[in-house]
């Protein structure tokens, strides 16, 4: 009896044993799937890190399973999966592997990483946060998805070239606070340099795809967009915005300056819109701390061009755009001053010229409001004029848009089918 005791006895007593183990090691890696406040801050840092945009197929209804194809110079990339499967997700990931693929762009058996996914951004993270991220997204559904391989050409397919970029461009720093800057300050330059990592989209590139930090924040042209200068410059920037201008527009899509479009809506919708609002502001405090070039006002336009666009615009944009070009705050933008139509690029004012546009619509500012398409009426020469009219009336400066630029933006708007 004493025996089938022990041979019973014996299983429980394995199980114990790893249980404990098993426990131990969660323990030593920094991971507790009953901490709370680790998974719940965890969850709002993925949220802040606008994790879901790339490694959540739309329409597929498996959060994290990657397979989202991420559009870059180069090729395309296919974001992976990051739920905890341990075939195809990082369930097998150990925590240095998890913290090492954000922070040093090295994932699973130290494998590097395309810059695509921002580890030059993240590198500034708290490993405390980044084992939150963890926490949280140990706690999401496993999917079982295995990601297609990345279509980027030879050689950039072969990921051991990444060893080069990154000796050449990326420096792992954690984040280090200014002493001569507030706490709020410090709290916006840690979101917006690390974990937001607002500079992916509004900072130029190289030829290498390397951030131009000589131009840091000052607008980059991807997707079929222009990410628009985030500095404080006072025409093409945020100078003319304040810190709760800056805070209602990430936090509602809207403020009484300008409406949200592009790609801008989806960070918006995912991510900018369920941040606390003391993040908000910080990074609002940070961006208008940060100084833009203010360059000088752009050559004045073909006076033929303004009269053409000036009658195109009475005709067709002043119903909502109001003639003097002041909007309705909150539902049309205001053109007059507006750092968006001001910018040095105008591929984004083309888009939506083109194609139309629709604003985001959140909790907070439900009215989606929308600018119908007129790529259809209007030809080259008209949009042209409207858009240099737009681009040089009320007081605001940009370079002068000719037909063959509208033209150049219309074959291209086309062969996108976003």
């Amino acid at each position: 009896m004493r025996d089938r005791r022990a041979i019973a006895a014996a299983p429980l007593a394995a199980l114990a044993l790893c249980a404990v183990v098993c426990l131990a090691r969660a323990n030593a890696q920094g991971i507790d799937k009953q901490d709370f406040n680790q998974v719940e801050n965890g969850r709002y840092l993925a949220t802040v890190g606008d994790c879901a945009a790339c490694h959540t197929l739309p329409g597929s209804g498996h959060e994290f399973a990657g397979g989202r194809p991420i559009e870059t110079p180069f090729g395309t990339l296919f974001a992976p999966n990051i739920t905890p499967d341990p075939q195809t997700g990082i369930g097998a990931w150990t925590d240095d592997e998890f913290v090492n693929a954000l922070t040093k762009g090295t994932g699973r058996h130290g494998m590097r990483l395309y810059p695509a996914m921002p580890y030059t951004y993240f590198t500034r993270l708290t490993r405390d946060d980044a084992l939150a991220i963890r926490a949280y997204l140990n706690t999401v559904p496993a999917v079982h998805n295995p990601v297609k391989a990345d279509q980027l050409p030879f050689p950039l397919n072969m990921r051991w070239i990444m060893a080069v970029w990154d000796e050449l461009f990326f420096r792992p720093q954690a984040f280090r606070p200014d002493p001569h800057k507030s706490a709020q300050w410090n709290r916006g330059a840690y979101l917006a340099q690390g974990l937001a990592h607002c500079g992916l989209c509004h900072t130029p590139k190289n030829f290498l795809g390397a951030d131009n930090n000589g131009r840091r924040l000052q607008g980059y042209n991807l997707q079929g967009w222009f990410a628009p200068n985030i500095t404080n410059d006072t025409r093409q920037g945020l100078g003319s915005w304040s810190v709760d201008d800056i805070a209602a527009y990430l936090k509602t899509g809207h403020n009484q300056i300008t409406t949200t479009t592009g790609l801008m809506s989806e960070t918006l919708n995912l991510s900018t819109s369920h941040m606390r609002d003391d993040d908000l502001k910080a990074i609002a405090v940070y961006l208008k701390d940060q100084p833009g070039q203010n360059n000088e006002p752009a050559a004045a336009p073909d006076p033929s061009l303004m009269k053409k666009g000036t009658q195109i615009y009475a005709d067709e944009c002043s119903g909502c755009h109001k003639p003097d070009g002041s909007g309705i705050p909150a539902l049309f933008p205001m053109l007059k001053g507006s750092p968006a139509v001001q910018q040095t690029d105008p591929t984004s004012l083309l888009r939506v010229v083109l194609r139309g546009a629709r604003s985001a619509g959140t909790a907070d500012a439900p009215t989606a409001s929308s600018m119908p398409e007129f790529g259809w009426i209007l030809s080259d020469e008209d949009v042209a004029a409207v858009v240099t009219y737009i681009r040089n009336a009320w007081g605001n400066t940009a370079p002068q848009v000719n037909a063959g630029d509208v033209h150049r933006a219309r074959q291209a708007f086309v062969e996108r089918s976003d």
